[in-house]
């Protein structure tokens, strides 16, 4: 019989004789509290889609033609997210030690269905069958990611829990929400109304096939308190962490717009319509600055349970510091070497006060220049070099290189018929050679928590384009952060299957750009 595609593969599976049929016998059935809600989940997720109505039993041990979920008897090495998975002619038995472990094992489950188990219509006298399987599963890195940026361009709650939703499917566990930018600020803040008045507006954008020139139309929107929480209740259903990326001190002239005090200059101030970088960030030398983001920080903790907090920390110029008297000031009292030794000291502040809140600070690599904060985590996304330097100096390491992991690059050659991108190319097949531990000694190896792949939005409107740009090049990723790497592993075996898992994704209506057909045939 042949193996079933599961995405991402599974680290053991060993095929067994026959199938398990579902019918309107069958229950999904629970040992203890802890499995109840993801015994639920599951339950519903295969009512609609098969038609039978799966009844939510508790119950002491498996029993005949059931699906059974419990966080009894596992293995402890499997760890909170590794999951065991066996079905047989009688029923299916996940084990686990915890409930994002069986979480998994229903992600898995799922992908052992039949295609047409995706569709919200039911074909009667329809088989719907697993095949006999064991699997052992765990995965390789505790953080698993994909970047979303609604700074540029945002999306609706529906299509944020559609994205998470898929997220799950492939065993993500982390969001990484980039809710601020020079572009729009998206994140209500109680104390600093302005925000969401005059920040989260911009007067145009750039028109995507002539990016000199504005569309003349105004553009803007926010995440009101609710809202977020409903994303990052419902995010948490799916044992996935929605981590908020604050930006400072660059990236930050939607803000200075609202309050131009916390500015160097002080006045001239607007939300920037164009992309690209900005040279009015915050003044790192005005202590108002660091009051205003200790209280922007304190409603964000309130929103979000993350032990990691996202400040961002790159592409900020240091033009307006060397003019600014208090910047300057502050190099001099603090005895600081440069500009750079500034943005240091900034950083250490918001990673002192995060602290104090039990949080922990994650910044894009240039937290690295001027030197690192003590505990700082590093997410490199200029290649993979700081990652490598944060790593063998100690320090824990998100992967996210853009040479394997920006989504908002182009797909194909021909840029013609593809839609609009940022620029650059990376194909599948080289996302496929992702290893977030290359080039790292094998004795540092354990301060890389994992990946990420990321989808900046300036040139990406819809949630269409987000999905067309994320799929397949996630699931090459999601593999990357899950599974172990081996030596047989190779992309023509992954290629064919990823062809069932795409027929899958379209059964869910999720728009992947089609495989490049010659890929299939490529020596």
């Amino acid at each position: 019989m042949q193996e079933p595609v599961i995405f991402p593969q599974p680290q053991e599976m060993t095929m067994g004789e026959g199938a398990f049929v579902l019918d309107g016998e069958t229950a999904v059935s629970y040992a203890t509290t802890t499995a109840q809600p993801v015994a639920d989940y599951l339950a519903q997720s295969l009512r609609v889609p098969t038609g039978l109505p799966l009844p939510l039993q508790l119950a002491a041990a498996p029993a005949a033609h059931n699906i059974y979920l419990t966080t009894e008897g596992a293995d402890e090495d499997l760890g909170e997210e590794g999951y065991t998975l066996h079905a047989d002619t009688t029923g299916v038995i996940i084990r686990a030690n915890a409930a994002n472990g069986l979480f998994y094992g229903v992600q898995t489950l799922r992908q052992l269905l039949p295609l047409a188990i995706e569709q919200e219509e039911w074909v009667p006298g329809e088989r719907w069958e697993i095949t006999a399987v064991s699997i052992r599963d765990f995965p390789r890195y505790p953080w698993r990611g994909l970047m979303l940026d609604v700074g540029r361009h945002l999306f609706p709650v529906p299509f944020i829990k559609k994205f998470i939703d898929t997220m799950a499917l492939h065993k993500f566990n982390t969001l990484h929400w980039h809710l601020t930018e020079d572009q729009g600020w998206r994140l209500e803040i109680k104390k600093y109304p302005l925000l969401t008045e005059i920040s989260a507006y911009r007067a145009a954008s750039p028109i995507p096939s002539d990016r000199h020139t504005l569309d003349g139309k105004p553009y803007g929107g926010f995440y009101t308190q609710d809202e977020v929480r409903e994303i990052v209740a419902y995010a948490q259903t799916r044992f996935i962490t929605v981590v908020p990326e604050i930006e400072m001190p660059g990236h930050s002239i939607a803000v200075l717009a609202a309050y131009p005090e916390l500015g160097c200059r002080g006045e001239g101030y607007a939300v920037r319509t164009f992309w690209g970088i900005e040279k009015d960030v915050y003044c790192a030398g005005n202590e108002a600055v660091y009051d205003f983001l200790q209280d922007v920080l304190t409603e964000v903790f309130d929103l979000f349970p993350s032990e990691f907090i996202h400040i961002g920390a790159d592409e900020c110029p240091k033009d307006r510091w060397r003019e600014c008297p208090k910047c300057q000031a502050k190099i001099a009292a603090e005895g600081l070497a440069d500009e750079y030794a500034l943005q240091s000291y900034f950083v250490r502040q918001m990673e002192g006060f995060l602290q104090k809140n039990g949080r922990r600070l994650v910044g894009w690599d240039e937290i690295l220049e001027g030197g690192l904060a003590p505990n700082a985590t590093v997410m490199s996304w200029r290649g993979s070099k700081g990652g490598i330097e944060a790593a063998k100096a100690g320090h824990d390491v998100v992967m996210s290189p853009n040479t394997f992991c920006y989504l908002d690059y182009y797909q194909g050659e021909d840029t013609d018929n593809e839609p609009a991108a940022i620029g650059n190319y990376l194909p599948l097949q080289h996302v496929f050679l992702f290893d977030p531990t290359a080039d790292i000694p094998a004795d540092k190896q354990h301060h890389v928590l994992g990946g990420q792949g990321n989808i900046w939005t300036e040139y990406i409107q819809t949630g269409d384009h987000v999905e067309y740009m994320t799929y397949p090049r996630a699931v090459a990723i999601a593999e990357a952060l899950w599974t172990a790497v081996s030596d047989d592993r190779n992309f023509t075996d992954f290629l064919h299957r990823l062809r069932v898992h795409l027929a899958r994704l379209g059964e869910m209506g999720v728009n992947y750009r089609p495989v490049d057909p010659e890929l299939f045939f490529a020596p």
